[in-house]
This record gives C-alpha cells, structure tokens and sequence, in this order.
C-alpha cells in the first residue's frame, strides 16, 4: 500500500473536500467530526513511532552485549509501548498482530501441511528469559522482523478507514482481551509481566475513549468508565506479583463494570452495531452475562442457525436408537446427560464391546469449539453428529437408512417440514438438529457463574482460593481460557486451539502414550505431532477419568502431572510439547484448592 504523504497533492485536497461534503451532509450531533478518527489513528502511528524506536534501541543494545537486566527493562518498555496500541492492531491488522504478539509457536498452514516460523514479542521473551549471548544474531534477526511488522502498522493506518463504531467495537474487544488473555498472562508465559502491562492497554482504551467522545455521555458514562479505569489501574500498580494477585475479586468489581459502562457509553453515544456475526453478543454487558454467547457464531451457514425448535427435536432424535444400524444405541449410549455428556468410562465400548480408543468427551460446551473429536478432524457439530452415526465401531448407521425411517415417520417428517420447510428430510437437516440439541447443552449457571454476576457467597473461600491460583501460580488460564475455559481464544473466538500435553498412558506417569492425535492427519508437521483439542473445563468434576485415552482417575492425578511439568517434566522425550516443562511448585493444598474451584464450574441442573 502507498502512504497518504505519497499522493498527489491535487488527489488529497479533493478527497478531503469530498469528505467533509459527505460528513456535511450526513452531519449529526451525536456523531464527532470526522477528524476525531483522525486523531486516533495519529495517535496509533504516533505509538508506533514510539514502538519502532524501542525497538531499534534494543537492538543497539544486543549489539554491544548489553547485561540481561538492560535488555529486558528495554524489552518490557517496548511491550508496554504496543500494549498502548494493541486495540487497534488486533481489530485492524489480525494478520499482523499474530506475527507482533502471538504464541511462540509456528503457525500451520492446515491445508498445506506446512508449518510458519514463529515471531514477535513472545519469541523474543523466549530468548531473553534469560539471554544468552550466544543467541545474539538472532535475537537481531527477530528484531528486524519486528520493524517490519511495525512498518506494516504505519502503512496500514496511513491509508484505512477508521470508523467510529469500529473505534468502539475494537475498544470493547480489547477491555474483553484483557479480562481473559491478558489477565492471565497469556503472551507474556516466561516473564510474567502481564499486571504490570495491563494498564497501557487500559490507558489506550482510556485515551481513544475520550477522543471518540461527545457531550452525550461525557458527565454521564464517560466519566464512569474513566474513574472505573483509574481504579483499576491504581488496584494493578499495586500489586503486580501473579502469585498473589486478586483475581477472583478484580474481575467482577472492575473488568466486568468496565465492559457494562462500555455499553452505557454506545447507547448514549448513539453509536450502532459493527453488523457482523461475532461469538460474544453485542448486547452482552460481560463474559458472564446470560446468554452472553451466540452460538450462531460457530454454524457452518445462516441456514444451520439455532432455533429452540431444532434443539428439541435434535433433542428425540439423541435418545432414539433409530440413528444406530441395530436399532439397539442411541447417542445417550456413550454421552449421558448425568455425566456432563460422557459415559464415566476410560475409553467408550464398541458395538462388539471392544474398548474404542480414545475418551468420549463431554458435549455441554462442545458448540464453543471450531474442531470436534479430540483430534479436532471436523470442524463443527453437524460434521461430528455424521461422523458418529456413520462410524463402524461406534453406531454403524446409514444416513440414507435413517432419512427413509424419518420419511416415513408422520411424527418425525411433521417436525421436519414446519423447521424446514421441505418436502423430504435430507441429510443436512437431520445433522442440524442433533448439533442444534448440543448447542443447548451450554447452561453457564455454575456457582462460578453466580459468583461473576456478583453474588459473592456464591463460591467457597476454597474455590475463590483455588481460582486465583487457577489464573495465577498454575498459569491454567493460559490454555483453558475465561470464561469457556476451553482452548477457543478470546475475545473473537475465531480459533480453537490444540496442545501437546505429553500425557502417560495412566496417572503413574511411567509409559508415553503414542496417539498421534491431530498428528494423525498431518504427518509431515511436527509440531502437531500427539496434539489434542483442549477441551472445557466446565462440568470436569462430573466426567472422569480425564484425559483423552482416560488414563487419569481422577483430577489430583491430573494435577500431578502438571504440576510436575507435563510429559518433559516427568521424563518423557516430547520435543514439541506445548506445556511449559517448569514445575509449578504447587502445595497438595494448593491442588486441592484449584479442584475445589473447578468443582465450582459445574453447572446447575434446571
């Protein structure tokens, strides 16, 4: 792209005079003018001047073999510095922001089974925590790539349309990425600066705020949401050790009035929608709002769409043994609503009742997920609905067998045609109903829930316990992230992710299990190699043993094995584990307390 300055003159006095003829005629008093979105992107390029010259900076400092603590004060400037702009190249330039921020492992192209080198701020945390002058020119070489990445941002914003309600979108999005990635340490795993970060990245939502403000909400919402901010960044200046922080009680008395005063702010503002499908609900005032999730946001088409009809007669059609080639199991068989949706087995049985391989996982909060089955081989819930029904070991049934029972069932072919209006049930509409049914499943009424709606008995003082140190000490939140706490990342929730956990083959640790898992598919790429989905935490107390082989009794097993470090930790050879290898130095007590939490992420039944 060409920069603004590099245009004719002639081209931007008349596009400018074009625009202000345009913001003229359209003009509302509600609306700033349209230089306020100037000033915003001015003040992004102006961070990232900033960024760019820190960046430099460092590098002249590795180049003559500055002492670690130096590289990494300058380093931990520099992260502060994108931290400020980090709104706006999230929303704006995804593509980029992977490559400036992302998690030091390489992205997969999964079509073309290759794998992209991994860069940015997060692999350079890697090799100063702690440096190694021995890694000196590639160090260098990262930080060159991070210049280009920062010419990137400038071109880009030198030339887009910055919109206000995409201003805003992206502000709410960024206080929502906070509330979950940043808070729990999420890009900054090795050095654990991320509480001394999280006021830059409020401070540039504070700043852009005011700049797309008018006098509708400026003693009115404005002003909360800025004292909110202020509060919150004097809470985090204070305490900045992630050991002890107060997770449990920051979130729902700052994050969560943040984001509902964000919304008083649109309404007064008069700012409208980003009309675009997103996961969370526009509307949703915090994470842990009902019905804060829109489960449309995971469908393959507008025609898969959720409807309370669908559910229910996906619903019959779970528990009717017709799915199946004998007629002798329905999906109820290995998913048992009692269970959270599993079957309390370490690995299903088979139609011969042979053992399957893997562990059946628990459907309550499967709809959040972009890849079904623990190697993620579909991409949503109407794939794994025909994968499952299909399958020889698991219910050996025919689509076609099936639509022809369901044809020529009244009962059933009504409910079909008032949904669908079509004359014949097809094969698309019968996996839509069973998907829709799972999409119901997600309740989001746990006490944990209660708790983050603000009533605070609703939790024991060992499960708020056990939940600062789910985010804290144990880093858990890393990988299970709030408020699905399942591996699909916020705040977009565009992408699910996998991990290589190095799990045994029981909770002794003493034999490596060999699943390939996602590996299965793509031989030739490394790093997916024995990777799983990870899956949701919600209703884990009721769906053991763990794991995807089922090899872990119970959830202290499970702790065990990460506390120790994962598989590396307890001796295995997995040179592509995901999983940091460090200890926790987690107390039995301190497992126990996280247990208790996760306990508390059960859901209530109706």
């Amino acid at each position: 792209m060409k920069k603004l300055s590099k245009y004719p003159i002639f081209l931007f006095l008349y596009s400018a005079a074009a625009l202000f003829i345009l913001s003229y005629c359209k003009s509302d008093k509600h609306l700033p003018a349209s230089e306020d979105l100037g000033s915003v992107k001015n003040q992004i390029i102006k961070n990232n001047d900033t960024f760019e010259k820190q960046i430099n900076e460092l590098t002249v400092l590795v180049s003559n073999n500055s002492d670690e603590k130096k590289l990494q004060e300058k380093f931990e400037e520099l992260r502060k510095t994108y931290k400020k702009m980090e709104w706006a190249v999230e929303y704006f330039l995804p593509h980029s922001a992977r490559f400036i921020n992302g998690p030091a492992l390489p992205e997969i192209e999964m079509d073309e089974h290759t794998e992209i080198e991994p860069e940015g701020l997060q692999v350079l945390e890697e090799m100063l925590y702690p440096y190694d002058q021995g890694n000196k020119e590639e160090v260098i070489r990262f930080l060159k790539k991070l210049i280009n990445k920062s010419n990137t941002i400038e071109t880009n914003f030198q030339v887009i349309t910055v919109s206000r309600d995409q201003v805003f979108d992206a502000l709410r999005q960024e206080v929502f990425r906070i509330s979950s990635l940043g808070i729990s340490g999420f890009d900054t795993p090795i050095s654990g600066t991320f509480l001394k970060e999280i006021p830059y990245s409020l401070q540039g939502v504070k700043q852009t705020l005011q700049q797309i403000s008018t006098d509708q909400s400026k003693n009115k919402a404005l002003k909360s949401i800025l004292n909110e901010i202020d509060t919150a960044i004097e809470i985090l200046k204070k305490n900045t050790d992630k050991n002890t922080f107060d997770y449990v009680n920051f979130i729902p008395d700052h994050f969560n009035k943040i984001t509902s005063l964000l919304l008083e702010f649109k309404n007064q503002e008069k700012i409208p929608d980003v009309e675009i499908t997103t996961a969370l609900h526009k509307n949703a005032a915090t994470f842990f709002s009902k019905n804060a999730f829109n489960p449309n946001a995971f469908t393959p088409g507008k025609e898969f769409a959720f409807s309370n009809e669908k559910a229910a007669l996906g619903q019959q059609l779970f528990n009717d043994k017709m799915l199946s080639n004998n007629n002798n199991r329905s999906c109820t068989t290995c998913h048992i609503p009692e269970k959270a949706f599993t079957d309390g087995l370490a690995k299903s049985m088979s139609l011969e009742n042979s053992e399957l391989s893997r562990n059946a996982p628990s459907l309550n909060y499967a709809g959040f997920q972009h890849g079904q089955f623990w190697d993620m081989r579909k991409d949503d819930l109407e794939g794994q609905s025909s994968d499952v029904i299909s399958n020889k070991e698991e219910m050996h049934g025919d689509l076609n067998v099936i639509l022809a029972k369901i044809n020529q069932d009244k009962k059933y072919q009504t409910a079909f045609t008032k949904i669908y209006h079509s004359q014949k049930t097809e094969a698309w509409q019968l996996q839509n109903v069973l998907a829709s049914y799972i999409r119901s499943l997600a309740k989001f009424n746990a006490d944990f829930d209660e708790y983050m709606r603000g009533n605070k008995s609703a939790m024991t003082a060992h499960q708020k316990r056990g939940f600062n140190l789910f985010v804290g000490k144990a880093q858990c939140a890393i990988c299970h992230f709030i408020p699905l706490f399942n591996g699909t990342v916020p705040p977009t929730f565009k992408k699910t992710e996998q991990e290589v956990l190095g799990v045994a083959v029981n909770g002794d640790n003493t034999t490596f299990d060999n699943d390939l898992g996602r590996g299965k598919f793509h031989e030739t790429v490394a790093t997916l190699q024995h990777s799983f989905k990870t899956p949701t935490l919600r209703n884990i107390n009721k769906t053991a043993p763990y794991m995807h082989n089922g090899g872990y009794k119970t959830l202290k097993e499970v702790m065990n094995f990460y506390n120790k470090g994962g598989g590396k930790g307890v001796g295995f050879k997995v040179d592509n584990q995901t999983l940091s290898d460090a200890p926790l130095q987690l107390t039995d007590q301190e497992m126990d307390d996280i247990i208790e939490f996760m306990k508390a992420l059960d859901d209530k039944k109706p």
